[in-house]
């Protein structure tokens, strides 16, 4: 394998496979067959030009600020925290002070949770968001705060009990809750109770990163729709992750620096997939440096090449001219993208070496059974 260096390379369709009972268009070579197959002149199959750009200064910048701007969150997952508000599910533990009798209404205080998913003794708002109070009757508690609660059950129990000192509070919520996945010590489900459920939040109590985690590449969906988040980033623009805010149903997923790796190969010591750092940056220095550096004896530093393409993107192709050593400076700045191809050519010389070495062993092949014949 060896690459050239024009201004820009051309690569044809692929030849398509013939399918059957289908009318849809095709292109490539398949196209051509068929359309030679017909009787109609075949048409030529357009180049797709894959422009090669010489990194420099000016790329970098222009790359960086693309980057940056691609990373910006959406300005919706960012609020101010509100008071928690009660939903079908939670738990209240409601007090009638000098009023014992009313604490049997909601099970005995000393009861021992079986399981984790079991539910405190207590109040439980049902489905229709109500609960059932002693002289008090039903009441609509959904979406209400738990001082709005307190305060229309003492305007109920007022018309039985002389001035009711009522006290309110959360024995457990149940009703809202975030879901973490991924590289985070203890993924699962997690309540929203009323410390609100920031971003930071959220990974502290799943227990923080793994070291496998790559903090730059984190997916929040909320409603259908996948929001990416780059920690790094977030905090290097001043947008306080502490002002992220989740809400109920979201699902938060750090991904893994695996799954983002880069393929470094050609003329270098170790082809390997260079995984990111735990910043999620990778330079092509840091590439370079995971897969052993390049080969001295068979790289041209002079042709190293960066292949950057993917779904609904058009391929590129990014040259760097490595012979000095201050080009170094650059490869130290250029970051790289998930699934590039870090390729580095062979010298004339090494790619000569290596056809003899394949053809020698015919030659010898040959000039001993000439000899065995005679």
């Amino acid at each position: 394998m060896h690459m050239s260096n024009p201004s820009a390379l051309s690569v044809a369709d692929m030849p398509v496979r013939d399918m059957q009972a289908s009318d849809a268009p095709v292109r490539g070579a398949s196209a051509s067959k068929r359309a030679a197959a017909d009787g109609e002149p075949a048409a030529q199959a357009e180049p797709l030009p894959v422009p090669i750009s010489d990194i420099d200064v000016a790329l970098i910048r222009k790359l960086k600020e693309e980057a940056a701007h691609s990373a910006a969150v959406e300005p919706r997952l960012f609020g101010t925290p509100e008071a928690y508000t009660l939903g079908a599910g939670d738990v209240l533990q409601i007090t009638v002070w000098d009023h014992p009798e009313l604490a049997a209404a909601q099970g005995a205080q000393g009861q021992a949770q079986v399981r984790p998913a079991d539910a405190p003794s207590g109040f439980v708002v049902e489905q229709n968001g109500t609960i059932a109070f002693p002289y008090a009757g039903n009441l609509n508690v959904a979406g209400m705060r738990v001082d709005e609660v307190q305060a229309q059950l003492a305007r109920r129990l007022v018309r039985v009990f002389r001035e009711p000192q009522v006290t309110v509070r959360v024995a457990s919520f149940r009703s809202k809750k975030v879901y973490i996945d991924g590289e985070v010590h203890a993924p699962g489900v997690q309540p929203i109770n009323d410390i609100p459920m920031t971003l930071y939040e959220a990974i502290t109590r799943a227990g923080g990163f793994t070291p496998a985690a790559d903090q730059s590449r984190m997916e929040l969906v909320r409603e259908g729709v996948a929001y990416p988040l780059d920690l790094p980033q977030m905090l290097l623009g001043k947008q306080g992750p502490a002002k992220l805010l989740l809400k109920d149903g979201d699902l938060l997923r750090v991904v893994s620096r695996d799954e983002n790796g880069v393929f470094v190969m050609g003329e270098i010591n170790r082809p390997t997939t260079a995984v990111p750092l735990k910043s999620g940056k990778l330079t092509l220095n840091d590439a370079l440096s995971q897969a052993g550096s390049v080969n001295v004896n068979t790289a041209n530093a002079a042709q190293m090449y960066v292949i950057r393409g993917g779904e609904n993107k058009r391929a590129q192709v990014f040259h760097l001219d490595g012979s000095s050593p201050v080009s170094m400076v650059l490869a130290n700045q250029f970051e790289l993208q998930p699934k590039d191809i870090v390729y580095v050519d062979s010298t004339g010389l090494a790619r000569f070496s290596r056809v003899l070495g394949q053809l020698l062993p015919a030659i010898n092949a040959g000039l001993t059974a000439a000899v065995v014949t005679r």
